[in-house]
């Protein structure tokens, strides 16, 4: 009985234990009045959809092979609209202008607009195992919608990156916004 007891008592903190190293952790978040969820769905549905990689998480391995092994796992976790991810530079650059800038480990000042306007980013000093990331959705050089978002993770191919890509796309392209439906409910 004394063990069904410790067990009854060890299974839900094992298994909150468990859920906390599987989650990634979503920081606060930022949708622009100008942002519309439908004008994304428009500018990426069945297109290339640039993703701007600036830091290297994981220091100890080259930039090139952390860009190479992320980009699958950012489309396997990919948005509602059928869009490809990609690193390539339009040409000439699309107008309007949109990517996704993601940066890792910031500098804890760094602003969004002054990242979609091409400022110089700053960051902050790595912790190892520590997978840290923000994510900034531009139009030309403005800022549509922010969030941070952190995990741990070993390696770029840490299937926690992916689990982390899939809560932070939900959350900067959310389907909830949408200013064309805001702007029809407040008409009489």
């Amino acid at each position: 009985m004394r063990l069904l007891r410790g067990l009854a008592v060890a299974f839900p903190a094992l298994l909150v234990g468990s859920i906390a190293a599987l989650a990634a952790t979503i920081g606060g978040s930022y949708l622009a009045p100008q942002y519309d969820f439908r004008e994304f769905w428009a500018a990426t549905d069945g297109k290339p959809f640039q993703v701007v990689l600036d830091g290297n998480p994981f220091p100890g391995i080259d930039p090139a092979v952390v860009a190479r092994d992320l980009l699958p796992m950012m489309q396997a976790a990919k948005p509602r609209p059928a869009l490809t991810f990609t690193y390539a530079e339009p040409s000439p650059p699309p107008r309007p202008n949109y990517r996704l800038v993601l940066i890792f480990d910031p500098a804890n000042d760094l602003n969004a607009d002054p990242v979609c306007a091409g400022a110089q980013i700053r960051h902050r000093p790595q912790q190892p195992g520590r997978f840290y990331v923000y994510a900034i959705y531009c139009r030309n050089d403005r800022m549509l919608s922010y969030t941070t978002a952190w995990t741990q993770a070993a390696s770029p191919t840490d299937p926690r990156i992916e689990r982390l890509f899939r809560q932070l796309f939900r959350v900067i392209f959310s389907e909830q916004q949408n200013r064309f439906a805001m702007l029809d409910s407040m008409l009489p």
